[in-house]
Parts: structure tokens; C-alpha cells; sequence
């Protein structure tokens, strides 16, 4: 336990010391720099491009966690159940579709600049949640359901009081790796003119300066492997609370 408080602290310390002081790394950097070629990406803030990837990652994580569990509940009710192949596909599509595809036919309507990529992370993140969703809503307890529905709660508040507090976890793990997919995602935004952390990398493999792809990579993959873990955690916790979680 002490440990992994200790690597998670450790790790959140890298994660700000190369965002905030990555001037820090250039000695360390600096034999994958191009020889008199800079070590430390310089024409932008890291703080402020790590914000803004952040921020595009949230904004289409929610939405699609919104528009998900709503037609997973559609889908899961008497009246909604023929359209659960419809939605399955429609959901697929996300993931058929290549996000630079996606970017590529967002451009010429939303224009550059943030609108395609969150287009593209909303679709790509709808399948991981609409799945678990589905699967969480359509295997609760067949007793605790009957219990609500004996004690007179209606269809609005056994959905609100039963069916999704006890579906939130296994939902809240679709959440964690459709956010996961997309924070690797958001890179690719730059490509569209979207402030994100990708355009550090692709300035690095412009430039054929491997410094950059590693700063902007190792940055990357910090933020997924801690907000991962924060979420894992998140989904340990309300398990336990619910009684959940498997006994030890």
C-alpha cells in the first residue's frame, strides 16, 4: 500500500517536472536531439498545451458518456430493445472509422482547430461505454429489482435509485478506457491545428528530433497511466461501498 502511494507520488512528480521545468531533462534528452538542433520544445507552453489536451479529452469524454448511457438505457427498456442492433451499430462506427478519417472529413465543415478532433474522440469513445453500459443495465440482481419494484418505486426512480448507482461501476470502466483511448487520440489533433500535446511530437518527427516525440510521448503516457489509475481506483472504491467487491 505504502508503495504505491509512494510510485504514484513519484510519478506525479515526473509528470509536473516535465510539463513545468522540462529544462530540467535536457541533459537527459539531449543525445536524441539532432546534433546543434534545440533538445527542449520551446515555440509553445507544455502547460498550456497539456491543459488544452486535457480539456479536449474531457469535453468529448463527457459527451460521449452522456449520449452512451442514455441509448444504452433506451436500449435496455421493453419499448427500446428492437433498436439494440441499430444502436450497436451505429456505436461501431466510431471505431470503424480511422480517427485521421475522421478529421479528414470533419475539416472541410468544422474547420481546423478543435472541433474535428473532438468529433473524432466522441465517436471513437462511445463503443467502450455504450457496451459496458448495456451489459452492466441488463445483468442487475433479478432480487434487488424485484425488491424495488415490491417497496413501489416507479420506472424513473428504480432507473435513478437502483438501476444506475448499481451499474455505475462496470460503467465507469468503459468511461476509464474510452478516456484512456482517447487521451493517445487527442495527439493526433494537431495535425488539424488542435492545441494538444501532439504537436510536440509531430514537430519531432518533422524536425527528425527524437527529443521532442520522447518529451511529448512520456508526458502522454504519464497522463494515462495516472488518470488510469485514479479511475481504477475510483471503480475499486464505489464497488466497495455497493458491496461489490469480491470478499479477500
Amino acid at each position: 500500500m505504502r508503495r504505491g502511494i509512494l510510485l504514484r507520488l513519484a510519478l506525479v512528480a515526473l509528470l509536473l517536472a516535465l510539463v513545468l521545468r522540462p529544462a530540467w531533462f535536457a541533459p537527459i534528452f539531449a543525445p536524441f536531439a539532432p546534433e546543434g538542433g534545440p533538445v527542449i520544445y520551446d515555440r509553445a507552453s507544455l502547460l498550456s498545451l497539456s491543459l488544452s489536451h486535457l480539456g479536449l479529452v474531457a469535453l468529448a469524454s463527457a459527451a460521449a458518456t452522456l449520449v452512451a448511457v442514455t441509448l444504452a438505457i433506451l436500449v435496455t427498456r421493453p419499448a427500446g430493445a428492437a433498436f439494440r442492433p441499430l444502436s450497436r451499430t451505429i456505436t461501431n462506427m466510431g471505431q470503424t472509422f480511422p480517427p485521421v478519417a475522421v478529421l479528414a472529413l470533419a475539416v472541410p465543415a468544422l474547420g481546423f482547430g478543435a472541433g474535428p478532433t473532438l468529433v473524432a474522440l466522441f465517436l471513437y469513445g462511445l463503443l467502450p461505454i455504450f457496451e459496458n453500459a448495456v451489459t452492466a443495465l441488463s445483468n442487475l440482481p433479478p432480487a434487488t429489482m424485484e425488491a424495488a419494484r415490491g417497496i413501489g418505486l416507479n420506472r424513473r426512480q428504480r432507473l435513478l435509485q437502483v438501476e444506475l448507482p448499481l451499474a455505475l461501476p462496470v460503467i465507469l470502466t468503459g468511461i476509464r478506457l474510452s478516456v484512456v483511448i482517447a487521451l493517445g487520440t487527442a495527439t493526433i489533433g494537431s495535425t488539424v491545428a488542435a492545441r494538444t500535446l501532439g504537436e510536440v511530437i509531430i514537430a519531432g518527427l518533422l524536425t527528425n528530433n527524437t527529443a521532442y516525440v520522447l518529451h511529448g510521448g512520456l508526458i502522454v503516457g504519464l497522463f494515462a497511466v495516472l488518470i488510469y489509475d485514479a479511475l481504477v481506483r475510483l471503480e475499486a472504491g464505489l464497488s466497495r461501498r455497493m458491496g461489490l467487491a469480491k470478499a479477500a
